[in-house]
């Protein structure tokens, strides 16, 4: 009976020490995050035709109505994953114009051939981070003007430490706020066929492009 208690000792104090180096990884890991970030102001608008068409076409993508909005909580397993994520769908997908792909001016799609612009990045990182246990509700496809002035897609990760974006454009992760970006909508995190207004005055052009 001693032997046994002696044993069960151990190993409390062996998986107690794994969880303190667990916790002293992320706290590491999340010093070197960007300082927390405030949550993005909006108000209503009308949902992305290219998002719509999308969902005509992927019934299944765009189901489930309302929920209850939730935050991802960060630490450094959730962002590694979604540094990996964001570089890997980068690294895999061919960037090339809807005309180009399509034949037509705007569509979006899960890129399975390997080739989309920045909608269907965005839409494969989605995909894959729901896959991964992601709640939908903190990932979201986010309309933004970048520094060229041109429409553009990114994917808006909604955490406890502010608001995150991946972009086909840079493999690095940043705070909104860092972007250098003018963000104009994105999905409502209650509803995802509903759409929020984030910088009340800035128009995106019809199309984005594929870089």
């Amino acid at each position: 009976m001693l032997k046994l208690k002696t044993w069960g000792l151990i190993v409390f104090i062996a998986s107690s020490a794994v969880s303190t180096v667990v916790e002293a990884r992320d706290a590491i890991v999340l010093a070197k995050l960007p300082e927390t970030t405030t949550a993005l102001p909006v108000g209503e608008a009308r949902p992305v035709w290219g998002w719509v068409d999308y969902c005509r076409r992927s019934t299944g993508d765009c189901a489930g109505g309302r929920m209850a909005a939730r935050d991802v909580r960060l630490d450094g397993r959730v962002w590694n994953t979604l540094v990996d994520v964001n570089r890997s769908v980068n690294a895999a997908i061919e960037p090339v114009t809807d005309q180009e792909h399509w034949g037509q001016a705007d569509r979006w799609d899960i890129p399975t051939d390997g080739k989309g612009d920045c909608e269907d990045y965005v839409l494969l990182k989605r995909k894959m981070l729901m896959e991964r246990g992601f709640p939908r509700q903190a990932l979201l496809v986010t309309v933004v003007i970048d520094r060229q002035g041109d429409g553009h897609a990114v994917l808006t990760v909604k955490t406890d430490h502010g608001d995150f974006v991946l972009d086909n454009m840079r493999d690095d992760i940043f705070a909104w706020v860092k972007t250098g970006y003018r963000f104009v909508k994105r999905q409502s995190q209650e509803d995802q066929n509903r759409w929020v207004a984030l910088d009340d005055g800035v128009q995106a052009p019809a199309t984005a492009s594929a870089r």
